[in-house]
C-alpha cells in the first residue's frame, strides 16, 4: 500500500524544532543515568509471515481440490456471486469433513501466528479476484484458487486448480480465467489484534485506552476550564499515496499508534482503529477522533500509522514496543517517542513487507489543517473539537 522505504528515512521531513527535540530525547536517553535495557526478544516478523502464508497456501489446494465436487462448487459460486467476501470455513462446514478439517488447522496456524489464539474464531476468506472474472464464473468455469499476496512487490502469484496443479500468474495483471482468493478477515484480525496489543501493553506497565476511553474518557485532571466535556483531535479527511499493488491483495487494514505522556507522567500508547481506510489514492472522511487530550500530560502527542498485511503478530508488537517505551521516563518536557516506537520493531519485521505506513510527530491540540506525515505517504485534515457530556 506504501512504497517501500527505509524507516530510517521516516523522519526527513520533520521541523527543525521537532529535530532539536529528538536531539535533546536522544540525549536525555543515553544519559549515564538512564536504565536503558534491550527490549525483549520476540520471534521474527518473516516466520510470521511464512506461517501465515503458509496457511492460506495449504487452504487454497484443499479448496481447490474440493471443487471437483460439483455440488459443492455451485454452492460456493452462488456464494461468491452474492458477496464481496465469504466466511469460507462455517459454509464448508456442510461440505466434505475433509475440507473442514483442513480449513480449521489453516485457521488455527494463522491465529496462533498472529497471536490470537483464544481470541478469535475462524478468519478465513474467499472472495473473486477481480470484478472482471465475474462473468466467466457465473457462466458456469471452474475456478482456481490461490492465496492472497502480502508482499506488495510480488510479481507472480501461484494459483491451484481441481486437480492440484499449480498455475503461475501474472501478480499486475489480473488473468480471464476465475480466480478465488483465500484471504484473512483483516477487520475481524484487526480488532481482535488490538485488543491483544492493549492487554499486552497493559501487562508490561503501559498504559492503553481501550477503544470507548479513546473516545469518551474525560480525565479528572484536567483542569475546571475542560469541565463537561474534553478535548480531542479530529481527523476530517485522509489519503494514503497512490501505489500499485497486486490484483490479487485485498482491502488494507490500518490502525494507528497513539503515543505520548499520560496524566500520571508515564508513557502510553491508544491504538486508534481504521476500518474505512480500505485503498490508498482515495480520500476517506471519517470524522474520526483521533487523540483525546484528556488522556495526555502535555499539549501534544505522535501518531504512528501501520497497516496489517496479514503477517503482524499482536503479542510480538506489544512486547517490543514496551520493551523501548518503559525506558523513556518523564523528564518535565515533551519528547517525541515516534522513533522509539519504529525502533522498537526488530529489523527482521522490515525485511519482506515493512507495515510501517507513515508518521506525524508533535500533534497539537490546537493543530487544525492539512499536515503530511514525516514519511510523504499520506496527509491528514485535522481540527479541534470538542466533546461536550449531556
Amino acid at each position: 500500500m506504501r512504497p517501500r522505504q527505509s524507516r530510517r528515512r521516516a523522519a526527513q521531513t520533520v521541523t527543525a524544532a521537532t529535530l532539536l527535540a529528538l536531539a535533546a530525547a536522544q540525549a536525555l536517553l543515553t544519559a549515564p543515568s538512564a536504565t536503558a535495557a534491550p527490549a525483549a526478544p520476540v520471534r521474527a516478523h518473516s516466520a510470521t509471515a511464512q506461517q501465515v502464508t503458509g496457511a492460506q497456501d495449504r487452504a487454497a489446494r484443499a479448496i481447490a481440490r474440493s471443487l471437483g465436487d460439483q455440488s459443492w462448487r455451485t454452492r460456493l459460486r452462488a456464494a461468491v456471486l452474492t458477496s464481496s467476501d465469504v466466511a469460507v470455513t462455517p459454509l464448508a462446514a456442510k461440505a466434505d469433513p475433509a475440507l473442514t478439517s483442513d480449513l480449521a488447522a489453516a485457521d488455527h496456524a494463522i491465529a496462533d501466528a498472529k497471536g490470537l489464539t483464544g481470541k478469535v474464531g475462524s478468519l478465513l476468506q474467499l472472495r473473486l479476484g477481480a470484478d472482471s472474472m465475474r462473468a466467466a464464473l457465473a457462466d458456469g468455469t471452474t475456478p482456481w484458487v490461490a492465496a492472497a499476496a502480502s508482499d506488495d512487490d510480488a510479481t507472480t502469484v501461484t494459483a491451484y486448480d481441481s486437480r492440484g496443479d499449480a498455475h503461475t500468474l501474472d501478480a499486475r495483471k489480473a488473468p480471464d480465467h476465475p480466480v478465488y482468493v483465500v484471504d484473512i478477515d483483516g477487520t475481524k484480525a484487526l480488532a481482535a489484534g488490538l485488543d491483544v496489543l492493549r492487554d499486552e501493553l497493559a501487562k508490561s506497565g503501559v498504559r492503553s485506552a481501550a477503544p470507548a476511553e479513546v473516545n469518551t474518557a474525560a480525565a479528572p485532571q484536567r483542569s475546571a476550564a475542560a469541565a463537561g466535556g474534553f478535548w480531542t483531535t479530529k481527523i476530517d479527511a485522509v489519503e494514503l499515496s497512490d501505489d500499485e499493488e497486486p490484483w490479487i491483495k485485498g482491502a488494507a487494514e490500518i490502525y494507528t499508534l497513539v503515543s505520548g505522556f499520560g496524566q500520571d507522567g508515564k508513557v502510553r500508547v491508544d491504538p486508534v482503529d481504521m476500518p474505512y481506510l480500505d485503498y490508498d489514492g482515495t480520500v476517506y472522511r471519517p470524522n474520526q477522533i483521533l487523540v483525546n487530550w484528556s488522556n495526555y500530560k502535555y499539549d501534544l502527542a505522535d501518531a504512528v500509522m501501520m497497516e496489517d498485511d496479514g503477517d503482524t503478530n499482536y503479542h510480538d508488537l506489544a512486547v517490543a514496543i514496551a520493551g523501548a517505551l518503559l525506558t523513556i521516563t518523564d523528564q518535565g518536557a515533551y519528547i517525541p517517542l515516534v522513533d522509539a516506537i519504529l525502533n522498537a520493531i526488530p529489523t527482521s519485521w522490515w525485511t519482506d513487507d515493512p507495515d510501517y505506513v507513515d508518521s506525524w510527530y508533535t500533534l497539537a491540540q490546537s493543530d487544525n489543517g492539512t499536515y503530511y506525515g514525516a514519511r510523504g505517504n499520506g496527509w491528514m485534515t485535522v481540527e479541534p473539537y470538542f466533546v461536550q457530556e449531556f
